[in-house]
């Protein structure tokens, strides 16, 4: 199945070639920078125990709502108009004093309707932003139903999930292209990727890894195969 929504290194185009190269007997998957989840939501189920994480707490926020309340958020959205005014105010606008679902929805909001699903500038796509659609976001809910859902580091998140029989799936911003990656208040930069491949360099797991092409990341991670 396909994801809910567009996100900045979705790997719409890329997940078969990625979940092609999984081996076949995992009993945990994590994704450490989920993003969109576009490989999670590829496959009906990746292992028994599945986990989704990204460190941008609005997107995990988005997530769960729709995990736990599609309806909710679903009714929120349904009379939103189109609107460059709307997508103006929701940007710049504090997301203190509104509930979960509503917060939900305004961020669902800024996703759909902003230029290539990078929050930053309107769009300006003739498309139904408001459209109820309960039929798929329950459909999403059911995938993520058994999914644990969390908003931690990368260096957290490994260190909680790390085993023997753990597939982790790594899909960070890519080297020299971090600003254009909406990482909240955490910091993306060359020492984070250095202390990225330190610490899968020596999980008990095994490690999936994304990256662009570049003499940065090819001698970082020199020792692996392809």
């Amino acid at each position: 199945m396909d994801s809910f929504i567009g996100w900045i290194g979705g790997k719409k185009l890329l997940r078969k070639a990625i979940c092609d190269r999984f081996p076949d007997k995992i009993s945990k998957y994590v994704e450490v920078f989920g993003g969109a989840g576009w490989v999670l939501f590829y496959r009906e189920k990746h292992a028994g125990f599945e986990v989704y994480n990204d460190i941008n707490s609005h997107l995990v926020s988005l997530f769960r709502c729709i995990k736990y309340h599609p309806e909710a958020v679903s009714d929120e959205m349904k009379y939103l108009l189109n609107s460059r005014e709307i997508f103006g105010c929701f940007k710049n606008q504090e997301f203190s004093g509104l509930t979960d679902i509503q917060k939900a929805a305004r961020f669902l909001y800024l996703i759909k309707a902003s230029y290539g699903s990078k929050l930053g500038t309107y769009g300006a796509r003739p498309r139904n932003i408001g459209r109820s659609d309960v039929f798929k976001t329950k459909t999403v809910q059911k995938r993520l139903e058994s999914v644990v859902i969390e908003n931690k580091s990368f260096e957290a998140l490994i260190k909680q999930y790390d085993s023997p029989d753990t597939l982790f799936y790594c899909d960070p911003p890519y080297y020299g292209s971090e600003k254009y990656y909406d990482t909240g208040d955490f910091v993306f930069n060359e020492s984070q990727h250095i202390a990225l491949n330190r610490i899968l360099s020596g999980i008990k797991g095994r490690f999936v890894l994304s990256y662009n092409d570049c003499p940065f990341i090819r001698e970082l991670y020199g020792e692996f195969s392809c």
